[in-house]
């Protein structure tokens, strides 16, 4: 099951990668970025809804004591993720707010040993450090650095809704559908951005058109390239997300996900023609190695001194 987790991670971390380069092409269409997030949520929500209403309707059910979980995952760990990345970025580079939104594996991390008090293997503490520092010079976070204390703490609570995704994921029992989880999620984070987003001055004919983002990319229609992000870098990559991290724990999948950065960049490279520095070829490759270094950490956490006596505390899989 381990292994299948890390395969799920790997996958989904793959599939999100799509996620800024397809989301240019709506941008270079005329899209506000706020905008192009609304459309992806909205868009993967209706979706995924319309399927499980045909195919798995009981998926949809929410329990009633289970309202306010839903409700935290759509306005936190759905809504919250996206929306203050977007608004950091307009007052930090965005390699800095980027950073900052992927320090959720070492929050996840101190999380997991400080307040449930689970003693992970070492190698998870140390391969999300590795992980970060990997990530820190992937962006190149000293280029054009500039503290702006606003823009720093909603990059840092941006990181904080990250790491509230993969602690949600892990932390949900039987009576909750992942599948209806990540629907609902995706509806109420587009309901959440509607007064931000404003979809009814989106310039949908924007979705007709053929735009090439720069010089060296390839042109692509609009709408082949929305329908990637839904579908691909959206709805199978929060379903593999998911189940990764029920496999795994939100610790390994945090540090793990991480490879969605080195993917982003070579997705890139492959159809925006942004070309990979001397630093982003290092930094990749100690990403990497975080993210393997983490995966040798047991799925199944020791119990800390204080609960040594008591029963062995193991994560849901």
């Amino acid at each position: 099951m381990r292994y299948a987790g890390l395969a799920l991670a790997f996958v989904s971390s793959w599939c999100f990668a799509f996620s800024g380069p397809m989301a240019k092409y709506l941008i270079t269409a005329g899209l506000a970025p706020i905008e192009a997030v609304w459309t992806r949520m909205a868009g993967a929500g209706l979706l995924l809804l319309a399927v499980l209403a045909v195919v798995r309707p009981q998926a949809l059910r929410i329990p009633r004591s289970r309202l306010p979980f839903f409700g935290l995952y759509a306005v936190m760990a759905v809504a919250g993720v996206q929306s203050l990345y977007f608004v950091a970025i307009t007052r930090l580079p965005v390699g800095v707010a980027l950073l900052l939104e992927f320090m959720a594996p070492v929050m996840v991390v101190a999380w997991v040993r400080l307040v449930r008090k689970i003693r992970l293997a070492r190698a998870a503490y140390v391969g999300a450090v590795v992980a970060f520092v990997g990530l820190g010079i992937v962006v190149e976070a000293w280029q054009g650095l500039r503290l702006d204390a606003l823009g720093l703490l909603l990059g840092l609570i941006a990181g904080a809704c990250c790491a509230g995704y993969f602690l949600m994921n892990d932390s949900f029992g039987d009576d909750v559908d992942p599948l209806g989880l990540i629907a609902w999620g995706m509806m109420g984070a587009a309901v959440v951005l509607i007064p931000f987003a404003r979809p009814w001055n989106i310039p949908w004919d924007a979705f007709t058109a053929s735009v090439t983002p720069s010089e060296d990319g390839l042109t692509l229609p609009v709408l082949g390239a929305y329908l990637w992000m839904v579908l691909i870098a959206t709805v199978i990559a929060y379903i593999l997300g998911v189940n990764a991290v029920r496999r795994l724990s939100a610790a390994v999948g945090a540090t793990v996900a991480t490879l969605e950065v080195i993917g982003g960049a070579l997705v890139a490279w492959a159809l925006l023609g942004e070309t990979l520095g001397v630093f982003q070829i290092v930094g990749g490759l100690i990403v990497l190695s975080g993210a393997l270094l983490a995966q040798t950490a047991s799925a199944s956490p020791q119990p800390s001194p204080a609960t040594a006596a008591e029963e062995p505390v193991t994560v849901p899989a």
